[in-house]
């Protein structure tokens, strides 16, 4: 009788488990399939009109034509981007809420205490691209590449003055890399903004500047200010003639804003999986590569790993300038 009845519960308990299981794959296959089956929300960590949110929108449009529901941009700025990660963090972790995440997600930490740690409470979905800036000096300035302009700064410590767009802006720890990779003390003037900086710049009052790519270009071009490198690990199509930062003085230099996309940490790896293929889809249609080359972007196609492992590799890295610039929060 003990051995019968032993017999039977184990053979109920491999039901069970067999059945738990068979339900578990069902259930993640439906995800699979029925996913979408409403409007999905992209969170957006910044106000309208930026470069971020036009990637944002041209991605959710060709996502609610490819998977026939509507991928929506809910602008939620504030707080560095903190009230738009909390609001997605306590959302439901059904794929229905996203968050559009950028280098801020990566530098945040850094600054102040934060509520909740992205790299544990949110789930990296997918890479859209990212965006390099270029090192441009004052035609007054006596270097014509990145190699003089390093020599002045060593010989004459504290007379480049490198305007951004605020304390802990994208612009400000460009340039705090910069200094920190060339060993070069430079004075960080800080504006409300990046358009006041390039303004200072091209009137003479500052003499160099790490500018977004889509706003140096016009004035390369013209001769208002003299590009002598980009920011990223290789030239820009724009500006082919440029060399980067980092073949023309500072060997392994980089600083580029990117951004991507992820949900709430425990969202089914279905959800996660299909959007991931979707995304890549979307990045690889002829309207998106205009808008992003129009943009001097650079579309980056990467596997959910393979993002989660770049953001901590960023938010690393870019604790370690901050320390060493001894950047602080205002």
């Amino acid at each position: 009788m003990i051995r019968a009845f032993h017999a039977s519960l184990t053979a109920a308990t491999l039901l069970a488990g067999m059945s738990v299981t068979g339900s578990v794959h069902a259930q993640d296959h439906s995800s699979k399939q029925d996913y979408p089956s409403k409007a999905v929300r992209m969170v957006l960590p910044f106000a309208p009109g930026g470069s971020t949110d036009l990637v944002a929108r041209l991605v959710a449009g060709q996502l609610t034509e490819r998977l026939g529901k509507q991928f929506s941009v809910d602008n939620r700025p504030g707080a560095a981007g903190s009230v738009a990660t909390e609001l997605v963090i306590a959302a439901p972790k059904d794929g229905y809420t996203l968050l559009v995440v950028s280098m801020a997600h990566a530098t945040n930490p850094w600054f102040k205490k934060l509520k909740y740690d992205v790299l544990k409470e949110l789930a990296p979905i997918a890479m859209f691209g990212t965006v390099a800036s270029a090192l441009v000096v004052h035609p007054s300035v006596p270097a014509t590449n990145v190699k003089e302009l390093l020599a002045l700064a060593k010989a004459k410590p504290g007379t480049i003055h490198m305007g951004h767009a605020g304390v802990g802006s994208f612009q400000h720890l460009a340039i705090a890399n910069f200094a920190y990779q060339a060993s070069v003390k430079i004075v960080e003037v800080p504006f409300k903004g990046g358009g006041p900086a390039l303004v200072d710049l091209l009137g003479g009052h500052s003499q160099a500047m790490i500018s977004a790519l889509i706003s140096s270009i016009p004035h390369i071009k013209s001769g208002k200010l003299k590009g002598l490198g980009v920011s990223s690990l290789k030239r820009n199509p724009l500006l082919p003639d440029i060399p980067t930062i980092a073949e023309a003085g500072l060997p392994g230099y980089s600083a580029v804003n990117w951004f991507g996309m992820a949900a709430p940490a425990g969202t089914p790896q279905a959800v996660i999986q299909k959007l991931n293929k979707e995304v890549a889809a979307a990045l690889g249609t002829d309207a998106t590569k205009a808008q992003f080359a129009k943009d001097a972007a650079e579309i980056v196609i990467m596997s959910p790993s393979e993002f989660g492992k770049y953001m901590a590799a960023e938010t690393e890295r870019w604790g370690k300038v901050i320390k060493a610039a001894g950047i602080k929060a205002q």
